[in-house]
């Protein structure tokens, strides 16, 4: 399975921007959004887990944005509202077949990644 994340830009704060992530070949159960700040450790930010399409946040976006997949379009969405000067990161989707719900905050947990979209919020 390859993913390829796309849809990141420059926005203004308080702006809006939606990452696809497109799945081909096999796909996942479970699919994740994660970001990295430079000179930061890569942090989760969004699930949406299995079949049953459960989706968990990080605090600091929940309420901002939200995750979610169209199977038809074997597609996973990251909708970003209110963006903040912090959410600047190049943001990352990762799938995983395996990943338990106490696991799906750590990246390690998932075996296939994106190639990265660089979202960029000014102030």
């Amino acid at each position: 399975v390859q993913l390829q994340a796309s849809g990141g830009g420059l926005v203004q704060a308080g702006g809006s921007l939606r990452l696809s992530c497109l799945a081909s070949g096999r796909t996942s159960s479970s699919y994740a959004w994660f970001r990295q700040a430079p000179g930061k450790e890569r942090e989760f930010v969004a699930t949406v887990w299995r079949s049953a399409g459960n989706t968990y946040y990080a605090d600091s976006v929940k309420g901002r944005f939200t995750i979610s997949r169209d199977n038809s379009k074997n597609t996973v969405y990251l909708q970003m509202n209110s963006l903040k000067p912090e959410d600047t990161a190049v943001y990352y989707c990762a799938g995983s077949q395996t990943v338990i719900l106490s696991a799906v905050r750590n990246p390690r947990a998932y075996g296939v990644w994106g190639q990265g979209t660089l979202v960029t919020v000014s102030s």
